[in-house]
């Protein structure tokens, strides 16, 4: 990947050493990297440099970060820039104020770096920086936008379109938890009426399409993971 082709992360916290090992993880995984010490030199970067993607620490000095995310997403020329919360608050019900203000994710402190980089790129496939038509694969699951077909193995899937709009979703958001709420909201759309048990049903007819290819050594609803209390979750962290 060539340096046009990286994309540039805004780092914004008021924490040196946080900014250092995200720097330097971030780096690693491919990405150019800027940093900032409060909204203010955050606001400068984000007009010099327009980043590709903000990670922003929610308790700061002056600015909060909570803050910054409403007036990025009131101005046009940052309203599609993807943001990604940094809170040590694991309450539900602060994760949801984060998103409920703009944020498009979040992650809680301690966080692994390797979890953040898989968010980022879900976050950037989404994103005008991301080539939106290009194929999902996930070892030889393989989801394509643009014929909006399912392959495993090379082999066609045959799914209903909620269930491929289920996959879709978790293929671009991997490694986190949504409950039963949050997925109609997200893939049956906010306006729907559905009953939550609904979700139950797509996610096992989801799971036997996955698993409907002859042949194919292991099984691909194993992706699709139940999260006794809390929901479901797509990993590739499949022992």
């Amino acid at each position: 990947m060539t340096d046009e082709q990286q994309a540039l992360i805004l780092i914004v916290d008021d924490e040196e050493s946080i900014r250092d090992m995200l720097r330097m993880s971030l780096e690693l995984g491919g990405f150019r990297c800027l940093e900032a010490e409060d909204a203010t030199r955050a606001q400068m970067h984000i007009v010099d440099s327009k980043p590709d993607l903000i990670l922003l620490d929610w308790m700061m000095p002056g600015i909060s970060g909570i803050d910054l995310v409403r007036r990025l997403k009131r101005e046009q020329s940052t309203q599609d820039t993807p943001v990604i919360l940094l809170t040590a608050r694991a309450e539900e019900d602060n994760k949801i104020f984060g998103l409920d203000v703009g944020a498009d994710d979040y992650v809680t402190k301690p966080f692994s770096p390797r979890e953040l980089i898989a968010r980022i790129n879900a976050l950037l496939r989404r994103s005008e920086f991301g080539q939106k038509d290009e194929a999902l694969e996930v070892g030889e699951l393989v989801l394509d936008p643009v014929s909006h077909r399912v392959s495993v193995a090379g082999q066609g899937l045959q799914m209903g379109p909620t269930e491929y709009r289920l996959l879709h979703f978790f293929m671009t958001h991997p490694e986190r938890v949504y409950n039963r709420s949050q997925l109609l909201d997200q893939v049956w759309g906010g306006n729907v009426y559905v009953e939550e048990r609904t979700v139950d049903v797509h996610i096992r007819r989801l799971r036997k399409a996955l698993d409907s290819v002859p042949g194919v050594g292991r099984a691909h609803s194993a992706y699709v993971q139940t999260v006794r209390g809390a929901g479901y979750r797509f990993s590739t962290s499949v022992s």
